[in-house]
């Protein structure tokens, strides 16, 4: 999570961090552009998480990251673009990626 921070800042992004989806909840009351989530985190998670963060907050685009996608453990790119995420990221993710998919989903940062 710092580290993404540390890259969207960098980028000239405004980012605000959430450590669960109760912090999550808070943060979506200010209808952010773009979430960038884990897939496992505390608290519901994954494709569930994805669903609910959408049902909150309907025009957010929404990027989803895992270590699991293509494990073989039930975490699959697929259901999260099922659930409503717009693009997906493996870890261990390349900052060049992450800023790409963001430019692409919500375009440059305001500076």
């Amino acid at each position: 999570r710092d580290l993404i921070v540390d890259w969207l800042e960098a980028a000239g992004y405004a980012v605000r961090k959430a450590t669960d989806c109760r912090s999550a909840g808070v943060a979506l009351e200010r209808h952010p552009a773009l979430v960038v989530t884990d897939m496992w985190m505390p608290g519901p998670c994954g494709a569930e998480a994805i669903r609910w963060m959408r049902e909150k907050n309907p025009a957010m685009q929404l990027i989803a990251i895992s270590g699991h996608f293509g494990s073989g453990q039930g975490c699959t790119e697929e259901a999260a673009c099922a659930a409503g995420a717009a693009r997906t990221l493996a870890k261990p993710v390349k900052r060049a990626d992450l800023l790409a998919a963001v430019t692409e989903l919500i375009g440059a940062p305001v500076k």
